[in-house]
């Protein structure tokens, strides 16, 4: 792998991580608010 190559992927493992996180939040938060108004 080359210089620019390792540079996309480490931007791409970040962009990985930060969508793995909005998604398990949203996830939590549809939970929540099917819990509260059942």
């Amino acid at each position: 792998m080359n210089i620019s190559e390792r540079a996309r992927l480490r931007e791409l493992e970040r962009e990985n991580r930060e969508l793995r996180m909005k998604t398990e939040f949203l996830g939590k938060a549809a939970a929540f608010f099917a819990q509260k108004y059942q």
